[in-house]
């Protein structure tokens, strides 16, 4: 019990920040995080943040079936969390799609993450299923690919990702953070936030912006890591 409620709390503070504020922390705490080159497929207006669950894709290399990208996982799913799956960038085949957008909403997941290409994208938005990518392509995973392992170590861009990591994805990209380092990694995002939104302030009420970035009324949220 104590440990889903840690999950919600630490979700439900990563949905009041943004992948800016989080990305900074990361730098703050010389930690990796941010992935480069993924992008909304469509604008879900609000930001998404849950918990990672980890699909790793290969080449189909051998004859007869072989299990298909995410099904397993989907199925399995809770609440909240976030599919990311491993295909190396790759944008000349598709690894998401409508069908599993249907069982994913069933199961309250809160998006995906591809790094690699998806399809159907208008059925995802009609759904309402965030989906984070290289690109979309309309070629099926079918004979071309399929799910190698599912819950293990994967890479997205150039970010290990873990099972149980945290996600953080809006319309400025997407943002991993490691389970063990979360709590620190959201209370630096949170005063970040708040600094920053005292200097916004600061300008609306006529301020310059050259005071306000030199103001020691603001001081940088690193010094209180040294």
């Amino acid at each position: 019990m104590a440990e889903a409620q840690g999950r919600i709390a630490l979700v439900e503070t990563l949905r009041s920040l943004d992948s800016c504020a989080v990305s900074d922390a990361l730098d703050m705490l010389g930690l990796a995080g941010a992935v480069a080159g993924l992008k909304p497929m469509w604008e879900p207006g609000r930001v998404v943040a849950g918990v990672a669950r980890t699909v790793a894709v290969a080449p189909k290399t051998s004859a007869g079936p072989g299990a298909h990208v995410a099904t397993a996982l989907v199925d399995a799913a809770d609440k909240d969390d976030i599919i990311a799956i491993d295909n190396h960038g790759r944008t000349d085949v598709s690894c998401w799609g409508g069908l599993l957008a249907e069982a994913a909403i069933q199961r309250g997941i809160a998006g995906v993450v591809v790094d690699g290409a998806c399809r159907d994208v208008q059925e995802c938005e009609a759904l309402g299923l965030p989906v984070f990518a290289r690109g979309a392509v309309p070629v099926s995973a079918r004979g071309r690919i399929v799910q190698r392992d599912m819950d293990v170590p994967i890479q997205v861009g150039n970010v290990a990702v873990s099972p149980g990591d945290l996600v953080i994805a809006d319309r400025n990209g997407i943002v991993f953070v490691s389970r063990d380092r979360a709590d620190a990694v959201l209370d630096l995002a949170a005063r970040i936030v708040a600094r920053e939104a005292a200097m916004g302030a600061a300008v609306r009420s006529g301020r310059s912006v050259l005071d306000v970035m030199h103001d020691s009324q603001f001081p940088s949220v690193g010094e209180s890591l040294r």
